[in-house]
């Protein structure tokens, strides 16, 4: 139930027609959530993320427009950068990370680097949804960018509030071996497609399916510091100059 995503269909799946249009390649959003770990005293340190008390997994996740989930990883201590969760998974080649083609690309937000494949907003403007809901609307083609990036990009966010609502084991897992604790996240996660496929009219996903949901703290992105990878540095620039900046320009076109 949980299946790559497929780089040779034109139609991406995101229902508003301007965002369709703007993120043509976009084929769906990636992000990192933490789940409650159970982990042996003396091992806790790496997975107290945020300095907190208690111990999570990061859990590094793609899903698509429909809030399908087509990729996932498990296991990651808690105070691991997502950005470096990606970059590892993708040098792995036992992980089989599904690398868009084709012009294809995910979207990703400001933890993550602007790169080749993977589509971040513009850093130091508003990008949280947050941000324009008690700042007032986006200014300027940046910040309305990044105000349509926030939009699309945040089903991934949306997905995970979903998964959570559904399986509140993984808000307080029980103590289990660390093994089962994963699995138990990749079951919640087969599950919850499952759900998503068989109940269209499921009042959590269609809850869920507002853009506008506010969300508590655990559902959102955990480590929003952009990521300050040597490999991506040079490729960031560049891509900032092209990829960006090209729908940046198509939004004003489509207006």
């Amino acid at each position: 139930m949980i299946t790559p995503p497929s780089f040779n269909d034109n139609s991406n799946g995101i229902a508003n027609h301007r965002l369709r249009q703007i993120f043509k390649g976009a084929v769906g959003a990636i992000d990192g959530t933490l789940i409650h770990a159970c982990i042996p005293l003396d091992k806790q340190v790496p997975y107290r993320a945020h300095g907190r008390g208690e111990c999570f997994q990061n859990v590094m996740a793609i899903c698509d427009f429909d809030m399908v989930f087509k990729y996932v990883v498990v296991g990651w201590e808690g105070t691991s950068h997502d950005s470096r969760i990606l970059t590892e998974t993708i040098r792995d080649p036992n992980h089989n990370f599904p690398m868009p083609q084709n012009d294809k690309y995910n979207l990703v937000d400001a933890a993550y680097t602007h790169t080749k494949g993977f589509m971040a907003p513009y850093r130091h403007v508003r990008y949280w949804l947050n941000d324009f809901r008690s700042g007032g609307r986006a200014r300027g083609r940046e910040e309305i960018f990044n105000h349509y990036h926030s939009r699309t990009g945040n089903v991934i966010e949306r997905a995970f509030g979903v998964l959570k609502a559904y399986f509140p084991i993984l808000k307080r897992m029980p103590p289990y071996s660390f093994g089962t604790q994963r699995n138990t996240v990749i079951a919640c996660i087969t599950l919850h497609n499952f759900l998503q496929k068989l109940s269209i009219d499921d009042e959590l996903f269609l809850q869920y399916d507002d853009e506008d949901i506010q969300l508590d703290n655990d559902d959102a992105n955990q480590n929003q510091i952009p990521s300050t990878n040597n490999e991506f540095r040079k490729a960031d620039k560049c891509l900032c100059n092209n990829s960006e900046t090209k729908n940046c320009k198509s939004i004003f076109v489509s207006i």
